[in-house]
């Protein structure tokens, strides 16, 4: 009899231990796209390389339609000018950034969309552990959100200096003024720094940062201006001056 009550409790145990780990299995599963959705509506209160920041932290969340379209149309310009027409990763990019003279770029292949399932839930560096995830994550991102929620989350997530986190942090910081307000110039600048922000400077910025953000001003213009994204304001702001 004993030694039938010591397979029953064993039985028992294993079974247990299969529902939890089923459980932990489809929370893990299920737990991140369910972040994602709600995140769709809800404004994410911090990100996880905001909670990995080693010091003071500036942010500050600004609804879409109190940011500058300059500065929108300036990111998109500078890390990702095919965010409307991918769906999470840009094939050809990534095909072009394999070469070895592309390897050399400061800007990888990563899509906005991308960069927003590593602000928000991963951490910063290079494994294949670290990609596997960005893209699954992305996946969902992209399925659940519109472009111009990936976006806006972008904007206000984004690192522009040491510890300064998102548009409304970064205008007020830089240049004493809303983000909704924010010129070309000034938009291009911020723009410039999104590769290497703790080493670019928007106010010191450097020939390099200097000619990028040209570089930026041009690749603006070429993709049409800020009304390259005017599918993603509300129609009551289409007609509204661009700063």
């Amino acid at each position: 009899m004993k030694g039938r009550g010591r397979r029953t409790a064993a039985h028992g145990a294993r079974a247990r231990g299969r529902r939890v780990a089923l459980v932990a299995a489809l929370c893990a599963f299920a737990g991140p796209p369910l972040a994602i959705l709600v995140l769709r509506w809800v404004p994410p209160p911090t990100s996880a390389f905001i909670l990995l920041h080693d010091g003071p932290v500036r942010h500050e969340w600004v609804p879409w339609p109190e940011i500058s379209r300059e500065l929108a149309i300036a990111v998109v310009a500078a890390e990702d000018q095919r965010f409307l027409e991918h769906h999470g990763f840009d094939f050809a990019q990534i095909s072009s950034a394999l070469s070895e003279q592309e390897a050399r770029r400061l800007r990888g292949a990563s899509t906005i969309s991308q960069q927003v399932a590593k602000n928000l839930f991963l951490w910063p560096g290079r494994s294949w552990l670290r990609k596997g995830l960005e893209a699954w994550l992305t996946l969902w991102i992209e399925a659940l959100w519109p472009k111009q929620r990936i976006l806006e989350v972008y904007l206000n997530f984004a690192e522009f200096g040491p510890g300064v986190y998102g548009a409304g942090a970064a205008c007020r910081l830089y240049f004493g003024t809303a983000p909704r307000t924010l010129g070309p110039k000034e938009a291009a600048r911020l723009a410039a720094v999104l590769p290497d922000p703790r080493r670019i400077h928007v106010l010191a910025p450097g020939p390099w940062a200097e000619e990028r953000a040209a570089q930026i001003q041009d690749l603006v213009a070429s993709l049409g201006g800020p009304g390259y994204l005017r599918a993603l304001w509300p129609a009551k702001l289409t007609r509204s001056p661009a700063r």
